[in-house]
């Protein structure tokens, strides 16, 4: 599967700094110190409703963690997932009458649109789980056969308590992760289960939905957790950088994916980091499919809306913040853009070395994209209210904005 294509990052004079973030495992601020190429696994979307802006937000923290580290003069080796099957999907098919596989292709084109006009910097692995299931089986086997794994009824599930360090990711009682359980695709009141948060690595095949080939396990098709672990086992092995998605995806997710990893492979952990994106909400609730609230890029996109506004209104959140989408919100972000675009087109300005450190600081310090943006805003004032006389400062200062945070002035 492609992904879409990258834009240019500008090269700026000096270098960044290395990234504090926020780790969910341990609860601190953890400074990375990746080597030479950074490693990052992010979890893709489900291709349907396609690209509302709660994905924004979350793709748009990641690709600031990249920013970060190139602007250290590092690679990044940036993989990500779309789970092109799954029950949701299929769910969506089946009640709009259409294909399941056109469906996911449709929406999986729309989302790569999408990250191209944010200027996402795109991943270089962007595998489907369906391209996944040939790496995915022999991994299932693994864990049966060690034991980690038992078969019911022709499915075969996970069990937790084979990796000592569950729960270590989320830090939740057994209580709230069945309740979690429950309401993000397990199935803990299945009878027969070995404990009831026991995830399904593998599906035996159900009359009238897709199955594949899986060997000794039968026909049937993959768990949504050891989806993501055969591909970042594949493409980055285990203790990587990062392991990013939204809030809602540390448990069970990441939880699960983690003890899937450390079984399989005895090491721990899994990533360095476990690093979660808030939520974003419109009309007091949550934005989710299950809701139908949902703003889409797309909408923002084809009534004009410039993508550098959409960029400029996600980045005025800190990225681990739950916060609201308005047409507040909106207004706001598309006069930034008109302040920022009328002060760079100058040919000279205030001097732009200040301001470049300041945004080096504030993404460093926790992706603090507010501050970066403060520290834009408080040069253009400048730039308004007496100009300068630093020739280049404005060219400085546009490169610095996309560089750092991937909006087009």
């Amino acid at each position: 599967m492609h992904a879409w294509p990258a834009s240019e990052v500008p090269a700026l004079p000096g270098q960044g700094r290395d990234l504090r973030i926020h780790d969910t495992a341990t609860g601190d601020l953890v400074t990375l110190a990746p080597g030479p190429v950074a490693r990052i696994y992010v979890c893709g979307i489900t291709p349907y409703d396609a690209t509302h802006m709660g994905h924004a937000a979350t793709y748009n923290a990641f690709d600031l963690v990249q920013r970060v580290w190139l602007d250290t003069k590092r690679q990044v080796h940036y993989v990500q997932n779309v789970t092109d099957v799954d029950d949701p999907l299929l769910e969506r098919a089946l009640r709009d009458d259409v294909d399941w596989t056109a469906l996911a292709e449709k929406e999986t084109a729309l989302f790569r649109e999408d990250m191209t006009a944010l200027r996402m910097l795109p991943p270089r692995h962007y595998i489907g789980a369906v391209e996944a299931i040939p790496g995915i089986v022999p991994l299932v086997e693994r864990l049966r056969d060690a034991g980690a794994a038992y078969e019911l009824e022709g499915d075969t599930y996970f069990s937790v308590e084979a990796d000592s360090h569950f729960g270590g990711v989320s830090h939740l009682d057994a209580a709230a992760m069945r309740l979690l359980s429950a309401e993000r695709g397990g199935d803990p009141d299945r009878p027969g289960k070995k404990n009831p948060l026991d995830p399904m690595l593998w599906m035996a095949a159900r009359e009238g939905e897709p199955s594949w080939d899986g060997a000794s396990l039968g026909r049937g098709r993959p768990g949504w957790h050891i989806e993501c672990v055969a591909i970042a086992l594949d493409h980055l092995g285990m203790g990587f950088d990062v392991q990013g998605g939204g809030s809602d995806l540390a448990f069970p997710h990441h939880e699960m994916g983690a003890s899937h990893a450390q079984a399989l492979t005895g090491e721990f952990p899994m990533a360095k980091a476990y690093v979660h994106a808030g939520m974003v909400g419109l009309d007091g609730e949550k934005m989710s499919k299950s809701k139908g609230n949902l703003v889409f890029v797309s909408a923002l996109r084809r009534e004009g809306v410039d993508p550098a506004a959409i960029r400029l209104a996600l980045l005025a959140h800190h990225y681990r913040s739950d916060w609201e989408w308005t047409d507040q919100v909106l207004r706001d972000a598309v006069a930034r853009l008109e302040r920022w675009r009328a002060a760079v087109s100058r040919p000279d300005g205030p001097p732009a070395e200040a301001v470049v450190e300041e945004i080096r600081e504030a993404l460093a310090n926790d992706l603090d994209s507010p501050a970066a943006l403060d520290a834009v805003d408080r040069w253009a004032a400048l730039q308004q209210e007496s100009g300068g006389t630093d020739e280049g400062a404005p060219g400085v200062v546009s490169r610095a904005v996309d560089a750092l945070m991937g909006v087009a002035l």
